[in-house]
């Protein structure tokens, strides 16, 4: 009967992979890990630690696409079973005995693990890096591990490389060992347990700012060793939005120390891993760029999630907004902190506009696993700002802190939140959960009474204003401020000859968008002046995208007047931004104009 059993279970198992958190409770893994970029996998050992809830005969571990050998429990060979999905172990485990479960394994990985720039190693433009996104249930792509958020373990690595490049991982660095076959074992520990999805570790060529907090965490701020002058406007703010946070919050930093690493082709902006966020070295800015494009944002809200997410984890995807909304909140208030009211209040107003026109189509609540991004975060957001404004900012910051402290490395579900909050001020919540969390529809009035929060006199009042009208106010573009040269470059596409040399000034301003913009605009409106508006911006290069030289070399390409060979030499230039050594972003600029222009050649 057992054996049937054991082969009904193979079939079956899978779909029963949430009730193992009944069965057995993982507590510790000691992982050493080899990366081998060229053939795109990984060799690697576990020991991993549990103890047995109640009896079963069977346990398993997410692997996918893994081979594994010398498969021990408690140091002697175990009955194993290896599926596309799965490693099993069959025993008879005993209730309250802990167990030891070693074992060797080779991981083929297709996701979660990404090998960047290494056939091109040697070319002085590539950047060769390993780094991990396992966000989901992705991480057992390349790490025996718990597809399931709700099996929290303390992760201990060991990752082996070439004494050439860094290796930053979750936990705190206890050890680089040197080898005799030039490779080092970087050693991290991790004190306290958490969801396999945050498990990460990124291999490059670094250098690191280090820094303090207040409350004495250290930081870590990487960058590549080229982008010495981009430190300070990439990391801007960043101890203040710590020291912000940790008292805003009002519960401890709870890791060891906190480390933020960029990263080339990056899925997303930034992804908060346990102490260590990997982010988009597209923010890794310099100071023109910071007014369009920053990292502040992304750098509160991945710090934020530190609490909200890490420290206490959603049980499931319902409660999504518990990770999401909390951590767009607190990024606001941390802006907030650093930009002032007027600007919090009108991030909190345009998200307010973007969630009114969404709820014609986008009809999911919050609370729905399948609601959106716009739904989880600003709604999520909102909801918070909400629900602060009705119980009183002493009774939410309260409520905060005693819902982290009562669920610190657990699971959660919104019920604690909202229980917490009740009982704190003693307010029946119903009627805001009905309102805000199961309800898909967004309130105008909420959004009103944000507008009238906004100082009329402000730069955001005046955007606002801007944004609104269907045609250009009659405003000087000399006289204003920077973002409302912007916001008006954009809208008048069709510039009179009387307003020509005010326009050009534009080109002259203090952000690669607006010099973009302007660009584009006064090419297409002014042919006779084209040569000049190109010598005017030819050695200005943009963001990390490169929008301004790309587009550039488009218009350049398409001017009469210039000699054939540098049009030969320009047009190469545009091509080889398509090479793979070059980031996405780049990449997709550069194809996206030479398709419409119709030229693509073999190279491209």
């Amino acid at each position: 009967m057992k054996n049937i059993y054991v082969i009904i279970f193979l079939f079956f198992g899978d779909f029963l992979f949430s009730q193992q958190i009944n069965d057995v409770d993982f507590l510790s893994c000691s992982a050493s890990i080899k990366p081998f970029p060229l053939e795109k996998k990984i060799n690697g050992f576990c020991k991993y630690t549990f103890k047995i809830k109640r009896r079963t005969d069977s346990i398993f571990i997410d692997a996918k696409n893994m081979v594994f050998s010398n498969v021990y429990l408690k140091g002697k060979n175990v009955k194993y079973k290896v599926t596309d999905k799965k490693l099993w172990l069959f025993y008879n485990f005993e209730k309250d005995v802990k167990y030891t479960l070693s074992f060797n394994y080779k991981a083929f990985p297709k996701k979660a693990i990404y090998f960047i720039d290494w056939e091109n190693e040697n070319n002085p433009i590539a950047t060769p890096q390993i780094w991990t996104q396992g966000q989901g249930k992705d991480n057992s792509n390349w790490i025996p591990s718990f597809d399931d958020m709700n099996e929290k373990v303390e992760f201990d690595l060991s990752i082996s490389f070439d004494k050439n490049y860094n290796v930053i991982a979750n936990g705190k660095l206890i050890e680089k060992e040197e080898k005799e076959n030039s490779s080092v074992t970087w050693k991290y520990n991790m004190k306290h347990p958490m969801s396999s999805y945050l498990l990460a570790f990124v291999i490059g060529k670094y250098k690191v700012i280090n820094d303090v907090s207040k409350s004495g965490i250290p930081l870590e701020m990487y960058y590549y060793k080229n982008d010495s002058l981009k430190i300070e406007p990439t990391y801007r703010y960043s101890k203040q939005i710590f020291d912000f946070l940790e008292n805003e919050i009002g519960v401890a930093y709870p890791w060891q120390n906190y480390k933020q690493v960029p990263v080339k082709d990056f899925l997303y902006a930034g992804m908060e891993n346990t102490s260590t966020t990997i982010f988009s070295d597209s923010y890794v800015i310099d100071s023109t760029t910071f007014i369009d494009k920053n990292y502040v944002n992304i750098n509160a809200h991945e710090l934020a999630h530190q609490w909200f997410g890490n420290l206490i984890t959603e049980k499931e995807g319902k409660h999504h907004w518990l990770q999401e909304g909390f951590a767009t909140y607190y990024a606001l208030l941390a802006e907030k902190e650093m930009f002032g009211d007027d600007y919090f209040y009108f991030k909190l107003y345009t998200t307010s506009q973007q969630l009114l026109k969404a709820q014609i189509s986008d009809t999911i609540p919050l609370m729905n696993s399948k609601a959106s991004s716009l739904t989880f975060y600003q709604k999520g957001a909102w909801a918070l700002y909400a629900l602060k404004e009705r119980v009183g900012v002493v009774a939410f910051k309260k409520s905060v802190k005693m819902y982290l402290e009562a669920n610190k490395f657990k699971n959660v579900i919104t019920e604690d939140f909202i229980k917490t909050v009740e009982k704190v001020s003693s307010q029946n919540l119903s009627n805001f959960v009905d309102k805000w969390l199961i309800s898909n529809k967004f309130n105008a009035i909420n959004s009103t009474k944000v507008l009238q929060k906004i100082n009329k006199n402000s730069i955001y009042y005046k955007l606002i204003q801007i944004s609104a009208l269907d045609s250009v106010p009659n405003w000087s573009l000399a006289n204003n401020e920077l973002e409302i040269r912007q916001e008006l470059a954009k809208k008048l596409k069709i510039i009179p000859e009387n307003l020509r040399e005010e326009y050009e000034s534009l080109l002259n301003d203090n952000s690669y968008y607006t010099i973009e913009v302007s660009l584009y605009n006064l090419w297409n409106n002014f042919p006779r002046y084209r040569k000049k508006y190109l010598q005017m911006t030819e050695k200005i290069i943009g963001f990390n995208d490169k929008n301004i030289r790309i587009l550039w070399l488009i218009l350049f390409l398409n001017t009469e007047g210039f000699e054939k060979n540098q049009y030969i030499s320009y047009y190469n230039e545009l091509i080889s931004y398509t090479n793979p050594v070059y980031n996405f972003e780049i990449r997709t600029n550069a194809f996206q104009y030479l398709s419409k222009l119709n030229l693509v050649n073999a190279n491209v």
